[in-house]
């Protein structure tokens, strides 16, 4: 195993005031088991889980409640023993409304777990530990959440030739992935040698940012004896590092197509969170029930890491970490980069809940969209060497055909464009606005073919 330098890099990017030194050098700390936990059916990309329960019923911790519904979809289980309190829409991190099931957690929590036999991952077969990753319900914790049984099961014209690391977590302020490679290297670890079997012995490529160098060091350490082709890649600071598309060219030279996924150039990318869970799966038999999330910003008592109960309300993290200042003036789950403004404390964590930030008025600012003035910031900025101007004037004209042939289906959503903007243009969310249209007109082709693929049957 060798440390180096990123040897390629990506034109466009921005350089945001990260804050991380809030909430970098506080450890991982447990969060009490909350009395109410809502625990949504759609945690991940895809289609949402099938719930399993009904109002009434008694489950164990570790206790399968949603059933993977369909090839992009994961399971979803029980964080703690408990009583179905009801299963009823909720709000989710994103704005969406879905089932979840609302779980009044028992006092006793002694009882046996539900948890799956461990497996010796060395004895293991290929099929034994894909289909554990699969029943553990793990999914991507650094992103979208995509289901990670679909990027560990290749087409069968595909190889996975390089398996990649994201440890790079360059939005502002997050820290639990951070956290994670300092205090739990060894559990990664753990978890690659897992996936090499798993995908047949890939190179590994550890994508870390060059502002986490105590990550570095702890990655070091716990990989200083692996066999095979192992490398930790020190990428410079800068957003949006943790693109799994750049982080590609970064550690491999490789480009991936606009639209194609990253097996298509022979590479898997996971986040290290993930990557250790995958471990606890394995090991130990434990389903994806609870997960690291940040809670930090300059309106938060006492910013910290906290490891809590997927289902836990926003509410509750931030009692634990002192309450909220006076003065907070938004609340953004996720980074400030990519993440979605709430409404409300009493949406609950998911899988993918990296981090829940509060602003009082000294970090925000009221502001109003002026018209483009044509100084290419964004075009600069964009890491997909897009023209964000364009993208957003064609969406203002309600012209989405426009905004597709300038390639906005090719929009990471990272806000570089936005935050680079001197007239302050919501450039993302017009991007985010002509994307939606996109794939819902697609789904409406696609259901209108379907019925009358069904009407000519009849």
């Amino acid at each position: 195993m060798k440390t180096i330098k990123a040897q390629f890099g990506f034109k466009g990017g921005v350089h945001p005031q990260y804050h991380k030194d809030l909430a970098a050098e506080q450890p991982i700390e447990r969060l009490p088991l909350p009395k109410t936990l809502a625990i949504s059916m759609s945690q991940h990309l895809g289609a949402p889980a099938k719930c399993l329960v009904q109002k009434g019923d008694v489950v164990a911790k570790g206790q399968l409640i949603g059933e993977r519904n369909g090839f992009i979809s994961a399971n979803v289980h029980s964080p703690a023993a408990g009583t179905v309190a009801a299963i009823e829409p909720r709000m989710g991190p994103v704005g969406n409304w879905t089932d979840a099931v609302i779980l009044e957690t028992a006092e006793d929590q002694s009882g046996e777990a539900a948890f799956m036999p461990p497996l010796d991952w060395k004895s293991a077969s290929v099929d034994e530990l894909r289909a554990r990753v699969n029943d553990a319900g793990l999914c991507g914790m650094g992103g979208a959440g995509f289901p990670t049984v679909v990027k560990l099961t290749p087409p069968p014209d595909k190889h996975c030739e390089f398996l990649v690391l994201n440890g790079a977590e360059c939005e502002p302020y997050l820290t639990s992935d951070y956290r994670n490679m300092r205090e739990h290297a060894d559990r990664i670890r753990l978890g690659v040698e897992i996936m090499r079997k798993i995908l047949s012995g890939p190179a590994v490529r550890i994508a870390i940012e060059a502002n986490k160098p105590a990550a570095i060091e702890a990655m070091e350490k716990a990989f200083a004896d692996i066999d095979g082709n192992v490398e930790i890649v020190v990428l410079p600071t800068l957003y949006p590092q943790g693109s799994e598309k750049h982080q590609i060219y970064a550690c491999t030279k490789r480009l991936v197509p606009p639209g194609a996924l990253p097996i298509s150039v022979g590479c898997v990318v996971e986040n290290i969170s993930t990557v250790a869970a995958i471990a606890d799966a394995v090991e130990k038999g434990k389903p994806l029930i609870e997960r690291v999330t940040t809670v930090s910003g300059d309106g938060i008592v006492r910013p910290c890491n906290i490891l809590a109960p997927i289902g836990t309300s926003y509410a509750d993290l931030v009692a634990f970490a002192g309450g909220e200042k006076e003065g907070v003036r938004k609340v953004i789950s996720g980074g400030p980069m990519m993440g979605f403004n709430v409404p409300n404390l009493q949406i609950a964590t998911t899988k993918t809940t990296s981090g829940l930030l509060l602003f009082t008025a000294a970090s925000v600012f009221q502001y109003s969209s002026e018209p483009c003035i044509n100084c290419g910031s964004c075009v600069r900025a964009c890491p997909m060497q897009l023209n964000p101007a364009y993208i957003s004037r064609a969406v203002e004209a309600n012209d989405i055909a426009m905004a597709e042939s300038f390639g906005v289906m090719n929009c990471l959503e990272c806000g570089a464009c936005s935050f680079s903007c001197p007239a302050y243009r919501d450039v993302t969310q017009f991007c985010r606005r002509a994307k939606a249209s996109l794939r819902a007109a697609a789904a409406a082709a696609k259901a209108k073919a379907a019925a009358a693929k069904e009407g000519l049957k009849v």
